[in-house]
């Protein structure tokens, strides 16, 4: 039921049993293997995409934008911790995020997220089973739009989702490029010393993408070190956020959700340090 959406005979998640279809999952789980990181080029048509464009500049208006610093870990300080370690190591952080709450269930965005072919097609995708893969269960942040003006940009950070997926769906004027570090971390092992060398300036390691509208993006940013560079220019850079994760129920940190949404609900406080691993939020 996404045809109208979805390039769906390049990008045949409406076949799983066709021959098609498999040769796109070892072709995604490649990519995710190798770099933790698939990019499906054009998974959006270009009819689709008006919908899509429509629907996010309708609620452009009701993103959170919040101008504040944070550590790459969304954590409070901590002074047990030496000076200059990654968890004291406090950033700009200038951008804007459209609540879930605000995608109907009828709008595009939502129609994908919840579609009976996605979630499987993405669970395969990376391998998981059935019982350790589920839809974000946080009613602000399961699908969401991330509007980035002029100026503005994400500093390095990890992400409290396991599993991210998002889909491009307009480029600023310039800028805006994808920078991320490959399974910098583990759910053992924070890495602290990778990630101070990252923070240093280390670029070595370090990939750049430059998505189009219309990728789709498969990217496992629980375990990569990312960050988005500022947008230059008056057109607003849109990206579409659809969150998968391990545990059952899981949902962002209160004071996490407080910073990307600007309120929390009842159902943060209640599902707080509900995590598949003990890995800073």
């Amino acid at each position: 039921m996404l045809h109208d959406l979805i390039d769906v005979g390049r990008y045949p998640i409406d076949r799983p049993d066709s021959r098609a279809y498999a040769q796109l999952i070892k072709d995604v789980q490649r990519d995710l293997g190798a770099e933790g990181c698939a990019v499906l080029t054009g998974f959006v048509h270009e009819k689709g995409l008006e919908p899509i464009l429509k629907e996010a500049d309708a609620v452009a208006g009701k993103a959170h934008r919040s101008f504040n610093r944070t550590n790459p870990y969304f954590t409070q300080d901590d002074p047990r911790f030496g000076v200059g370690h990654p968890i004291r190591r406090f950033y700009d952080r200038s951008n804007a995020f459209v609540p879930a709450d605000n995608f109907a269930k009828s709008g595009p965005l939502r129609r994908i997220y919840e579609d009976p072919t996605f979630m499987p097609f993405i669970r395969a995708a990376l391998g998981e089973p059935a019982e350790r893969f589920f839809r974000y269960d946080d009613p602000l942040a399961d699908v969401i739009v991330n509007v980035v003006e002029a100026g503005q940009g994400f500093p390095w950070h990890f992400d409290t989702n396991n599993y991210t997926v998002t889909l491009a769906i307009q480029n600023g004027e310039d800028g805006g490029a994808f920078q991320y570090v490959p399974n910098l971390r583990t759910p053992e092992d924070e890495n602290f010393a990778g990630v101070a060398s990252i923070l240093d300036g280390d670029m070595n390691a370090v990939r750049q993408l430059d998505l189009q509208p219309g990728d789709l993006q498969i990217f496992k940013g629980r375990y990569a070190l990312h960050r988005v560079a500022p947008v230059e220019g008056a057109r607003k850079r849109y990206v579409g956020i659809f969150s998968f994760v391990e545990a059952e129920g899981m949902c962002g940190g209160v004071e996490r959700t407080r910073q990307l949404y600007g309120r929390v609900l009842p159902h943060h406080y209640e599902r707080e340090g509900n995590r598949a691993d003990q890995l800073l939020d």
